[in-house]
């Protein structure tokens, strides 16, 4: 329950917000570097997802999948045991629900002593309430963990499927000659398309691979020598 409560203390909503924020900002490194720092299941396939820019297709779903089944180690780890105690308990207050009612029989062919008696069957109830109160006690516990590992699996296929990112769209407005910097940008490795729009806020739209490792900002300065205001900025599938 701790596991799980600590993978989900941040949502997936807001950890793709971080990373549209950072591919902003620093291209696919910065957003490695942002959500980094959360350490969950869906942090971790986002970024074996953006190291596409330094390794093969192959190698990444490999290290997702590899990601994947760590992580429902980590969730279900000592489920089993949880499993187990809940089925046993009832067993073992059955056991013993046996042993009283043996124990009263052999006390009464002995001696039909009330008291004698009442030993027996005392034994028979305690143990049965004993067993059925751990399993009763134990079983919400159990659903709510199950509940909780289900949910997470669905949050990690979801991911899975929405990091097949075949590119990012950014609206962006370049001040000066806007020629010269579609041109800069169509030279660069990992742009998909440049073209001029006519918006009140934006005058240039660039397609990129979101595994690029520089940020449009920094192609910009490093070949125009002009800064650039990012307008928006989105994950396409």
């Amino acid at each position: 329950m701790y596991y799980l409560r600590k993978i989900s203390h941040i949502s997936t909503p807001e950890i793709i917000g971080i990373v549209n924020n950072s591919m902003e900002k620093g291209g696919a490194l910065e957003a490695l570097r942002a959500i980094g720092q959360y350490q969950n299941p869906i942090s971790k396939i986002i970024s074996e997802a953006l190291k596409i820019g330094y390794r093969n297709k192959a190698e990444v779903e490999d290290a997702m999948e590899r990601v994947f089944i760590v992580e429902m180690s980590n969730m279900t780890r000592g489920l089993g045991t949880l499993k187990t105690i809940i089925e046993i308990a009832p067993l073992l207050g059955l056991i013993g629900t046996v042993i009283g009612i043996w124990h009263t029989f052999k006390v009464l062919g002995v001696n039909a002593d009330p008291s004698s008696m009442a030993q027996g069957i005392y034994i028979a109830l305690i143990t049965t309430i004993a067993g059925l109160t751990v399993a009763i006690l134990l079983l919400p516990f159990y659903s709510y963990i199950t509940d909780r590992i289900e949910a997470e699996i669905d949050k990690i296929e979801l991911i899975k499927k929405m990091t097949n990112w075949n590119y990012a769209v950014m609206k962006i407005k370049v001040e000066g000659n806007l020629e010269a910097v579609m041109e800069a940008l169509k030279e660069s490795e990992g742009i998909v398309n440049v073209k001029p729009i006519n918006e009140p806020e934006a005058n240039m739209q660039v397609a990129f691979k979101p595994s690029m490792l520089k940020s449009i900002n920094n192609i910009i300065l490093e070949k125009c020598n002009k800064s650039a205001d990012i307008i928006e900025s989105r994950l396409k599938q």
